[in-house]
C-alpha cells in the first residue's frame, strides 16, 4: 500500500464509496476475510461484546459500554445506523471518531479494495467499509480496553462476525429483514445464532420457544454456556415511569437491588437484565473490576436517544426508534401507561418494512395520525401508508404531510397543553425530527 493519502475530507471518502463499494446488502464472509488477511488481522488484536438481536441491541450496547466506561475501561463501539453524525457510528468512550482518523483509515481500506478487485475478489459493501474502517480504527489508534461490536443485519454473514469475542449477546429474535433472514422465526434465529462461537457465553432475553430451541441447539453443540432471560437470569420491576424503569436483577453470581436506567419501557428493563448479565460475566470469567456502584452509576447514567425520548413538552413530543411489527407492540405497551388527554402519532416507514405489522399495535392507542415521507430513497410515499392506516382503523382521522417538519408542525398546532406527540416508524424520521426541535 501507498503511504500516499488517498482521502482528505470525510466527503471525499463518501463520495468513492458511492463508486468503489458495490452497493447494496450482499451476506457473506469472504471479502471481509481477504481484506483482514491481508491487514495480519488487527481484529484478533481486540476484545470483543458482540451483539445481535431484532431489536434492542443498540441499547443493550449502550448500556454495557456505559457500565464500563463508569468502570474505569476505555470503551469502543460501532453501531448502525446513526441519528444525526456519521461519526455516531464508531467512538471511543461515547466521541465519535474524528474525521482525521475517518479520513486516514478509510484511505487504507480503499487502497485494499482496488487491489482486491484487481484480483477479482470483487469489492467490499459500504456496511463492511465500515467494519473495517472501525476495525482499523480500534486496533491501530484508539486502541480500547472492550468493544462494543453491533451486528448490522442477522448474524451469521454479518461483516462483523469475523471477531472471537468474549460474549456473544442475541438480545431477542422477531421479524425484520425477511427478505434476507427468512421468513420463519426460526430461520431467522439461524441466523442469528451464527455470531455463537465455540466456549464463548452466550446471553439471551428471547422468549419466543422455537427460535429458543435454536440457539439452544446451537450453544450445545458449541459447547456454550447459555444465559436465558427468565432462567439462568431474571428481573423484578420495581417501578417505572416517565423518568425512566426501576427493577431487580437475579443472577447465579450477583444480584443488584434497585438498578435505574433513564430509557422508558419494559422492553428495556429486558435490554437492562441482558445487559447486566453480559457484565456479570465479563466481571466472573475475565477479571473485570466492576463495583457494584459503578455498575448502578453506570445504567443510571446511560443516554441512547431516539428511544422513547421526550424531546419536548407542553404537548409533550416522544421519539421513538420502532421500525417492525416487535418494535412497534413494546412501544405500544409503553404507551399505554401514557398520562396524557390525546395521543398523537406521527410515523413514516420504509419501503422494505412491514408497514402493516408496524402500525396494527399502535393505531388502536392513537385519537389522531399524521402520515409523512422521510428524506430517503427507500421511504414508502405517504399516500401509500395512508391507504394501510386507513384499513387498519377507517374511523380514524388520518392526515398527510410531504414532509415530516411540516406534518410535526399540524400537529403541534392542534395539539393541547396535556397531549402528546409520538413520532415512530423508521429511524431516519426520528432523526429528522428530533434534529429539527433540538436546533431550534
Amino acid at each position: 500500500m501507498t503511504d500516499a493519502p488517498l482521502f482528505s475530507t470525510a466527503k471525499e471518502v463518501f463520495d468513492w464509496m458511492e463508486e468503489g463499494c458495490t452497493q447494496g446488502i450482499r451476506p457473506g464472509l469472504e471479502r471481509m476475510e481477504w481484506v483482514l488477511g491481508r491487514l495480519n488481522h488487527p481484529e484478533r488484536r481486540l476484545k470483543f461484546i458482540h451483539i445481535a438481536g431484532t431489536n434492542g441491541k443498540g441499547s443493550t450496547a449502550a448500556m454495557v459500554a456505559s457500565v464500563l466506561q463508569e468502570a474505569g475501561y476505555p470503551v469502543g463501539m460501532f453501531s448502525s445506523p446513526y441519528l444525526h453524525h456519521w461519526g455516531e457510528r464508531i467512538t471511543l468512550d461515547g466521541e465519535p471518531i474524528p474525521e482525521k482518523s475517518f479520513v486516514h483509515w478509510a484511505g487504507q481500506v480503499a487502497q485494499l479494495v482496488e487491489e482486491m478487485d484487481r484480483e477479482g475478489v470483487g469489492r467490499v459493501t459500504p456496511f463492511e467499509f465500515w467494519t473495517l474502517v472501525a476495525i482499523l480504527y480500534f486496533a491501530k489508534e484508539a486502541v480500547p480496553w472492550f468493544v462494543v461490536w453491533e451486528t448490522g443485519l442477522g448474524g451469521r454473514l454479518d461483516s462483523t462476525n469475523v471477531v472471537y469475542p468474549l460474549v456473544s449477546v442475541i438480545t431477542n429474535v422477531g421479524h425484520d429483514h425477511t427478505h434476507i433472514l427468512g421468513e420463519t422465526v426460526t430461520q431467522i434465529a439461524g441466523e442469528k445464532a451464527g455470531i455463537i462461537k465455540p466456549g464463548v457465553p452466550v446471553v439471551t432475553a428471547c422468549e419466543e420457544e422455537e427460535a429458543l430451541s435454536v440457539l439452544s441447539t446451537v450453544a450445545e453443540e458449541k459447547q456454550c454456556r447459555l444465559y436465558r432471560l427468565h432462567r439462568e437470569f431474571d428481573v423484578v420491576p420495581r417501578s417505572g415511569g416517565e423518568e425512566g424503569e426501576s427493577f431487580s436483577f437475579h443472577n447465579p453470581f450477583r444480584p443488584l437491588e434497585r438498578v435505574r436506567i433513564p430509557l422508558r419501557g419494559e422492553h428495556q428493563v429486558k435490554n437492562g437484565a441482558v445487559a447486566l448479565m453480559t457484565l456479570e460475566i465479563l466481571r466472573k470469567y475475565y477479571a473485570t473490576v466492576l463495583e457494584e456502584t459503578d455498575v448502578l452509576a453506570g445504567m443510571e447514567n446511560v443516554r441512547w436517544p431516539g428511544r422513547l425520548e421526550q424531546v419536548s413538552q407542553h404537548p409533550r413530543v416522544l421519539l421513538d426508534g420502532a421500525h417492525n411489527p416487535e418494535g412497534a407492540e413494546a412501544l405500544a405497551r409503553a404507551l399505554r401507561d401514557l398520562s396524557c388527554d390525546r395521543l398523537l402519532l406521527l410515523t413514516a416507514v420504509l419501503e422494505d418494512k412491514d408497514a402493516t405489522g408496524i402500525l396494527k399495535p399502535l393505531l388502536p392507542l392513537v385519537d389522531r395520525v399524521m402520515v409523512t415521507g422521510v428524506d430517503q430513497p427507500r421511504g414508502l410515499e405517504p399516500a401509500r401508508l395512508r391507504e394501510v392506516a386507513a384499513r387498519l382503523r377507517p374511523d380514524l382521522e388520518i392526515g398527510q404531510a410531504t414532509e415530516a417538519d411540516e406534518g410535526l408542525r399540524r400537529l403541534l398546532e392542534e395539539a393541547g397543553e396535556r397531549d402528546c406527540i409520538v413520532v415512530a416508524g423508521t429511524l431516519f424520521l426520528v432523526s429528522e425530527i428530533r434534529e429539527s426541535i433540538l436546533s431550534e
